[in-house]
């Protein structure tokens, strides 16, 4: 121990903290290190999510029947519904952008078999007129058909709208599709959720580039890394800043 003391000694630095440095590594280094911390269980939350949708998608679809499901837990599910389109109550979702071009996404309710309930089926893309006064023409299957996609949540994406759209009556173009609206408006029973038709489905469907849901886990874990980086570096300034030499007053 004598000579530990003698080698400190001799060392020509030594450790003396400043108080306002010490003060603001003390305040700031619990809050770096638990936003860091937070983004890495957002992270993990993420992932979770994307796994979930991973299992969701490779697993049998859910058939859809007259009794309501929950649309939380059927998200991204891919679902399977037999019945008949009903384009007295379609809809076009404007402001639809594919490849560069303005279109509007085509919803259709299908009147599922065996009872009174429908599901929205969104057919996909087609393009807008060159005069937007003129709505553009949209084939409909008459016949019963099979329809099959993934359930999404219709109010992921919303745009912004003017006015009080509560209000409104019946329209054929929605800014947005809002399902306590569109429940309110028709006078038969309606499925909480979407489905956005299978690409390769043969059930009446347009163009269907459909973006996958993306977790943006590596966006957290970026992130984190860089709350932790910030962490270091202040510990690193304060170490700095607090060696002195040992002449120093």
């Amino acid at each position: 121990m004598k000579r530990i003391a003698g080698l400190c000694k001799a060392l020509p630095y030594r450790f003396a903290p400043r108080l306002i440095p010490t003060i603001v590594t003390l305040l700031l280094l619990p809050v770096l290190i638990s936003l860091g911390q937070w983004q890495i269980h957002r992270a993990e939350f993420k992932q979770h999510l994307q796994d979930s949708y991973e299992l969701a998608m490779h697993a049998a679809p859910l058939t859809v029947g007259s009794e309501p499901l929950d649309a939380e837990k059927v998200r991204y599910h891919r679902l399977k519904a037999q019945g008949h389109y009903e384009p007295g109550y379609q809809i076009l979702l404007d402001n639809q952008i594919s490849q560069g071009k303005a279109g509007y996404e085509v919803v259709t309710p299908l009147h599922i078999d065996g009872g009174d309930m429908r599901i929205l089926v969104n057919r996909g893309w087609i393009p807008a007129t060159s005069d937007r006064r003129v709505m553009p023409d949209i084939a409909t299957p008459q016949h019963t058909l099979v329809v099959t996609g993934v359930a999404s949540d219709p109010s992921a994406e919303r745009y912004m709208e003017l006015g009080d759209v509560k209000s409104i009556g019946w329209q054929k173009v929605w800014q947005n599709l809002d399902m306590k609206r569109y429940i309110k408006l028709v006078p038969f029973p309606v499925q909480p959720m979407l489905i956005e038709l299978d690409p390769a489905s043969p059930a009446g469907g347009f163009v269907r580039d459909w973006p996958q849901p993306d977790a943006k886990v590596e966006m957290h874990k970026g992130y984190a890394f860089q709350w932790f980086a910030m962490a270091l570096m202040l510990v690193t300034y304060y170490l700095v800043v607090s060696i002195r030499k040992t002449n120093d007053d």
